[in-house]
């Protein structure tokens, strides 16, 4: 049962934002350090009379295809059933390791520039070390130390590490990079498995417990399981497809085709799943609160060892978990294929598919949790002008707050008062802010609005203590249809910043962002995950790389999240900086190839594809 649990969890190291530091993350878990190889892999020393296969072996996949022979089928059979380790376990085991890799090949490129005054090599330093590295690989394989996920009692750790493709001799017709594709695409498809198999266990242990049954009431169990059945189905046949990809050659010819395939037809399901996510996650407190007996149950059920100690609530989870992870080790794949390939081509149609169902996933999110809350903000507001409708299903909540107005006239007999700045309360929607002053009773009165694209912001700088954290807030046409201007004065530099940004999107931060495709931007890199409070700010997952946009000397940073473009803010302290310019250039570098445009003859064909594939259902 041991067999595949390393297998899995080192194949598995998600690739968030990519980054040489991403890529070499993989390289390292496998041996794949600058300089370091596997040891049936060309380029650790061997010599062609050491290894006489590699003289007249072929290096195109095309002839590698042809020369190996598929694996039985109950040989992959076996091994995706010996999997050990749940999808939580390998999510979280496989970003730790992804950090950490990342953090001593960011230390260690920035000893070798400390020890030059230049900090870049010659190209004779770079041979001598290309030399010495060669001249003893075993020392730079051990560098990292930090494989988190490994098992003494496994015989292998990767594709390539598995029995059938050692003896096959395949080690010796790929190139090192096509190896590292290999690696990507059994990645994927043992991490679906991993999945499966959990979410299996949510079906199997939690909801068709008898038990749970008799406490729930139908609609309960609809709300907290939803269409989880469709979610299973789905991944059980689209895993089922991949594992017949994977029997007809040891050598993996792709597996984007079919998961652009599922992601355009099938993965609907994870729309509707994770779309319940608000009324999920309220009914399951709920029952926590209410009901004794399903909160006994369920710490029961948990205590299983089938569960290893995860939390019921950690299963429920899993389908929006699964189908973000998913783009990201498309993501990863197709930073590995070459360039201008059909392989690039079907990686990039599965790629922009899984982002329009993430999104969808993230809309449906969203607007069942914004519908409420602009309910609840319009009934406690109070209009003093002419009243303004608050709900659209067009509008949503940006931030909302505490602001200080400064009243009365500058001088400083004025600045000594206590009446110097009264207290203001803005609503500020993605088309619409409104100021208030809020009165008894958790109510709001409303005093000024304007569309906010008619908004304008400017901060004051050197003005002493008492005009710290104070900008301007110009409206350019406000309810009165006049233009109106407001001194206000936030409680740090930090919710300052916040409220300019949110105030005026299209104002210049500190630094640029990735559509101004510049190869170098501060970066971060995520190594506690947080989750937003407010909402300007950006839940940030474990390995996310953000590009700095702005920063606060108190602690925030204003970031673009590299995978999917996302911006908000959120604390330093989450993050560590990516220090290395090569490793930040190469992240942008692989960014932009991932987002990159489509050509119309591609699109032309994916179109055709994608007809033929509903056509023949």
């Amino acid at each position: 049962m041991e067999l595949l649990a390393a297998a899995f969890s080192a194949a598995c190291a998600v690739d968030h934002d990519s980054s040489t530091s991403e890529s070499d993350t993989r390289d390292s878990a496998a041996g794949h350090l600058p300089g370091s190889e596997s040891s049936s892999t060309p380029g650790n020393g061997t010599t062609p009379e050491e290894c006489p296969a590699l003289t007249d072996s072929p290096t195109t996949l095309t002839e590698a295809l042809q020369m190996i022979h598929p694996i039985p089928a109950d040989s992959w059979r076996n091994l995706i059933e010996q999997i050990g380790l749940l999808y939580q376990e390998y999510r979280d085991k496989s970003t730790l390791q992804e950090i950490e890799t990342r953090r001593q090949q960011d230390a260690e490129v920035q000893g070798n520039s400390d020890g030059s005054p230049t900090g870049e090599d010659t190209p004779e330093e770079e041979e001598e070390e290309e030399e010495e590295e060669l001249a003893s690989p075993p020392e730079r394989r051990a560098l990292p130390q930090i494989c988190l996920l490994s098992n003494p009692h496994s015989r292998f750790n990767l594709w390539q590490d598995l029995p059938e493709i050692q003896s096959s001799g395949v080690l010796d017709i790929l190139q090192p990079e096509e190896i590292k594709l290999q690696e990507a695409m059994f990645e994927l498809v043992t991490s679906e498995a991993s999945y499966y198999k959990s979410l299996n266990l949510l079906v199997s242990h939690f909801m068709e417990n008898e038990r749970l049954k008799k406490i729930l009431h139908p609609s309960e169990a609809h709300i907290l399981f939803s269409n989880v059945l469709d979610v299973l189905a789905v991944s059980e046949r689209f895993l089922l497809e991949l594992e017949h990809r994977m029997e007809e050659n040891i050598v993996i010819s792709d597996v984007c085709d079919i998961v652009y395939r599922y992601a355009a037809d099938h993965f609907s399901v994870y729309i509707t799943y994770v779309s319940n996510q608000t009324y999920q996650e309220r009914t399951y407190k709920q029952l926590l609160q209410e009901k004794t007996a399903f909160r006994e149950l369920v710490a029961q059920l948990e205590l299983d060892p089938k569960c290893k100690g995860l939390p019921f609530s950690s299963f429920l989870i899993l389908p929006f978990q699964r189908i973000t992870r998913l783009k990201l080790l498309v993501q990863n794949i197709l930073k590995r294929v070459e360039e201008r390939s059909e392989r690039e081509g079907t990686a990039l149609d599965a790629h922009k598919e899984l982002e329009m169902v993430v999104k969808a996933c993230n809309e449906g999110v969203r607007k069942m949790s914004r519908t409420e809350q602009m309910i609840s903000i319009q009934k406690k507001m109070e209009f003093k002008i002419k009243s303004v409708p608050i709900i659209s299903h067009s509008r949503w909540l940006l931030k909302q707050g505490e602001l200080q107005q400064m009243s009365g006239p500058k001088t400083s007999r004025t600045l000594r008062t206590k009446k110097l700045f009264r207290e203001i309360y803005l609503f500020l929607f993605n088309d619409l802010l409104v100021i208030c002053r809020q009165i008894p009773g958790d109510k709001y009165q409303v005093f000024d609005s304007a569309p906010r694209g008619l908004l304008r912001v400017e901060e004051l700088e050197d003005q002493g203590q008492t005009l710290a954290n104070v900008f301007i807030l110009r409206l350019l046409e406000n309810s009165d249809d006049r233009e109106a201007t407001y001194m206000l004065k936030a409680s740090s530099q930090s919710e300052m910043k916040r409220w300019m940004t949110s105030l005026a999107p299209n104002r210049r931060t500190k630094f640029v962002s990735f559509t101004s495709r510049l190869l170098d931007c501060p970066q971060v890199q995520c190594v506690h995950p947080y989750v937003a409070q407010q909402p300007d700010e950006l839940t940030l997952e474990l390995a996310d790389i953000l590009n700095i946009l702005e920063k606060t000397e108190d602690g925030w940073i204003f970031g673009e999240r590299l995978h999917d473009q996302e911006r908000g803010w959120f604390p330093s302290s989450m993050t560590e900086e990516i220090l290395n310019p090569k490793i930040r250039s190469q992240n942008l570098k692989e960014c932009f190839r991932v987002h990159k445009m489509e050509d119309p003859q591609r699109s032309q064909n994916k179109d055709r594809r994608k007809l033929g594939s509903r056509n023949r259902q």
